[in-house]
């Protein structure tokens, strides 16, 4: 399976041929489901599996569970194509649940936790609550905002970050895959964090050059990262913030998951900064890197994601449409054709007479 073709198939097309109240009441179990994996995830089973089949009070005595309830949650997560369950008993991994391990490339086990996580679960719970006042559903759950409680409870900082890095890993492949950034000699990745997308980036293209602006306390890591990679020399390390100035002279200006933290006023003054230090360079480019939603009544992840922003931190997901409305208001015309329904790099250029 592509990673073109994995928004197709999944979600509730994979239900059409189920009577529709059963399609209904199957929707409503995903909360069960989620929270199953949490466990199984939680416990290391993949982990544990690793090595081969195991039975239930093999696994229980490894965990330290209780084997018959232990063994009732495995049955549902088998029930689903996670983990799969022999005629003597045993359970076994399939590719599914290869997916959980920790120690594979691209696993899922770190966002299977933070999907399961209380901060998410608890956040969803005050959904009404954004329905009704527009507000941030989290702000109502805990009492703060998001970004807050990461930095009061670091347990779950740690988790977000790793999570975060994991989704950012997997992302980052597609989209330096799929888009030329070779074209630009110099390239400023803005809000980049630890620097993980411009390292892979200037790995990729020898010539080029990066600048890396974010927080202090965030582009502290960044270093060990260049030199792990090999690109030290090619980078320069800037503190900073996307809502103040930019250094200019870039050919190029990433923000990449940035924007859809930030509801449209805030997102556009952010664009503003990078209007700014574009200024005098009309062959210069913005690239927009973010999941852009597709069309109505079609399924696609992006409109699920667009809900954790809204009740993280009032942010959005957006579509082309809303995008080239937003980009206007900062100046900005997107000149290619990004594809809905998944990740897609926006490529927008100054429009002269603007700002």
């Amino acid at each position: 399976m592509t990673v073109d073709t994995v928004t197709g198939v999944v979600g509730p097309a994979i239900t059409a041929a189920l009577p529709p109240h059963v399609r209904l009441l199957l929707l409503t179990d995903g909360k069960r489901i989620s929270r199953v994996l949490h466990v199984l995830a939680e416990l290391g089973i993949a982990d544990e599996l690793a090595g081969g089949p195991l039975t239930v009070p093999e696994l229980a005595e490894r965990t330290g569970t209780h084997g018959d309830s232990l063994g009732r949650v495995l049955r549902v997560a088998a029930a689903f194509g996670v983990f799969a369950e022999r005629p003597d008993g045993r359970y076994t991994l399939n590719d599914v649940g290869e997916a959980l391990r920790s120690d594979v490339p691209g696993s899922q086990r770190d966002m299977v936790l933070y999907n399961g996580d209380e901060m998410l679960w608890r956040s969803y719970g005050q959904l009404m609550h954004t329905v009704r006042t527009g507000q941030p559903a989290f702000e109502a759950a805990y009492g703060h905002g998001f970004f807050e409680h990461l930095e009061q409870d670091p347990r779950a900082g740690a988790l977000f970050d790793r999570a975060m890095t994991g989704m950012s890993r997997a992302t980052a492949r597609m989209l330096l895959d799929g888009f030329d950034f070779g074209r630009f000699g110099r390239i400023a990745d803005v809000g980049g964090g630890r620097g993980w997308f411009l390292a892979e980036l200037l790995g990729r293209h020898p010539r080029m050059r990066g600048t890396l602006v974010d927080r202090p306390a965030v582009v502290e890591e960044a270093h060990r990262l260049f030199d792990e990679a090999g690109v030290t020399d090619r980078v320069e390390v800037v503190p900073g913030d996307f809502f103040g100035e930019l250094p200019r002279g870039r050919d190029a200006y990433v923000l990449k998951a940035v924007l859809h933290d930030w509801d449209d006023e805030r997102a556009a003054a952010i664009l503003g900064r990078v209007r700014e230090a574009l200024a005098g360079r009309p062959e210069g480019r913005l690239l927009v890197c973010e999941f852009l939603v597709g069309p109505a009544n079609e399924w696609d992840r992006g409109k699920l994601l667009d809900l954790d922003m809204l009740i993280r931190f009032g942010g959005r997901e957006r579509s082309e449409e809303q995008w080239r409305a937003l980009l206007a208001t900062a100046g900005f015309e997107l000149v290619n054709e990004p594809v809905a329904g998944r990740w897609a790099v926006l490529e927008c250029r100054p429009v002269p007479g603007t700002r």
